[in-house]
């Protein structure tokens, strides 16, 4: 019978043992995050530290639809010319001074602001393989492409670097 009057105090000390255990891998788990958190932070600053700078746009560039004209009526599905003059058409990638590859946004607007990434969905289209031409397939109805010119890393090189022009798709 004494075996029993010692199970219980045995279950006692083994259940705070095991509980202040957890208290100190808690406790290190804190500690390594933090420490994680801090290499993650320094780390980050330090990339940020090597992407450079925007390149300049030289004077006198500009993109535009080489096909497309404002107001144009298309069929759909229906064929896009982009083209540059002042600056060179190449892939994304590394930054290349007075170059850049081409983007389409679809009803979102004039153009992306300076320095600004150009994000990949259905309405920004990439075309980082250095692509001067496409076809687009759009529905029924009036439509706004801009034409966006950005750097190696899909930063835009803002409204200087940027043609708009609206488009009616006909049934």
């Amino acid at each position: 019978m004494r075996k029993f009057h010692f199970l219980p105090a045995f279950l006692l000390i083994g259940m705070v043992s095991c509980n202040n255990a957890g208290d100190k891998a808690a406790a290190n788990t804190d500690t390594t995050a933090s420490k994680d958190s801090a290499m993650k932070m320094a780390k980050d600053s330090s990339q940020a530290a090597a992407i450079p700078a925007l390149p300049a746009v030289p004077a006198g560039a500009k993109v535009y639809f080489k096909n497309l004209k404002n107001g144009q009526t298309v069929k759909s599905p229906f064929k896009v010319e982009m083209a540059v003059d002042g600056m060179k058409v190449d892939t994304a990638g590394p930054v290349v001074a007075g170059s850049g590859h081409f983007h389409i946004l679809v009803d979102v607007g004039d153009s992306i602001a300076s320095g600004q990434m150009i994000v990949k969905d259905s309405t920004h289209l990439h075309y980082g393989k250095a692509q001067t031409s496409t076809e687009l397939t759009l529905s029924p109805g009036k439509h706004t492409l801009a034409l966006e010119f950005a750097d190696g890393l899909h930063r835009s090189y803002g409204g200087q670097m940027a043609s708009t022009v609206s488009v009616t798709v006909k049934k």
